[in-house]
């Protein structure tokens, strides 16, 4: 088996205005260097269906998701939250990433693929229970977790966030479910101000300050991280993939590299060749530095393939 690569052409299909950092380009770019580095052609190609209203409503308000139907525009722009507008491709394109983590969680499950990356925008880990925030508007590996729990019926199910900002809707989603694990490292303080603190024994937050690097963010992980996973014996791995952590990405303040993001991704892999069949269904976060974020997505497909 090989790696799936899930993506679709309607997540390139919007654009949030010349100046707004989640543009096309995310795409295209991984697209480019996937093809420079010879790896597209190894990869299992799948187009992203689009996510039902069953899907979203395990883990999003009916209301919430009715609301997003309703606002979506039929030309110009609306604006969820200040950071996040909304054009008439983008309700499409969200329903498209999230259900492309579906699809990603069917195929390894049924032993088609050993692992999904899904190349997809918007991203989706700030999208909370009823509110769409930081670019977000349904959480995309929150829909995949909760498919796999109901759909395929796990018992637990992990899910791994190294994006440079806290994953706070994917922990206003599952707080204090037994389930779901979530371990997240993340800058603080920065946006969106939370993940300092948690009186949830199934979140493991590991804040890391600015100007941390690869040994920090490697450490970090190797003390709380990984033990929390290895003690939770995870049935399948999802990772909220965010590479704005790259020391060229001006995002944000931490001084990571691809090798940081491949290591962690081997780590990662190890534990679910131990307890989870080596099933992992990974989904494009943040990443704003076009270079650097598609090598740091080869660097972590080619940790998947290896």
């Amino acid at each position: 088996m090989t790696v799936a690569i899930i993506s679709h052409a309607d997540c390139s299909a919007y654009d949030l205005g010349p100046h707004h950092p989640e543009c096309p380009s995310r795409i295209s770019a991984i697209s480019d260097q996937l093809l420079a580095s010879g790896l597209d052609f190894v990869l299992q190609h799948h187009d992203a269906p689009l996510a039902t209203n069953e899907q979203l409503c395990r883990v999003h308000d009916p209301d919430y998701i009715q609301q997003i139907f309703h606002k979506a525009p039929r030309d110009g722009q609306i604006w969820l939250d200040p950071d996040t507008p909304m054009t008439p491709q983008s309700l499409n394109a969200a329903l498209r990433a999230a259900g492309a983590v579906v699809l990603g969680v069917d195929l390894v499950m049924a032993k088609k693929s050993s692992s999904a990356f899904c190349n997809v925008r918007p991203p989706g880990h700030h999208a909370e229970h009823n509110k769409a925030m930081g670019f977000c508007i349904f959480n995309n590996i929150a829909v995949g977790a909760a498919h796999a729990l109901h759909a395929h019926q796990l018992q637990r199910v992990a899910i791994v966030d190294f994006d440079v900002h806290h994953g706070n809707g994917t922990e206003d989603i599952f707080k204090h479910d037994p389930q779901l694990l979530l371990c997240s490292s993340f800058q603080h303080p920065f946006y969106p101000h939370t993940g300092s603190e948690s009186d949830s024994d199934n979140i493991i937050n590991m804040p890391l300050s600015a100007g941390s690097n690869g040994t920090d963010f490697r450490n970090t992980w190797q003390e709380h991280g990984l033990p929390a996973l290895d003690k939770f014996k995870p049935e399948l791995i999802l990772i909220s993939a965010g590479f704005d952590g790259h020391i060229e990405d001006d995002m944000a303040n931490l001084k990571l590299t691809e090798d940081d993001y491949a290591w962690l991704t081997t780590e990662v892999k190890q534990l679910a060749e131990r307890y989870a069949k080596g099933r992992i269904v990974s989904s494009l976060e943040g990443g704003y530095a076009l270079s650097a974020l598609g090598r740091s997505v080869s660097a972590h497909l080619r940790a998947l393939l290896d």
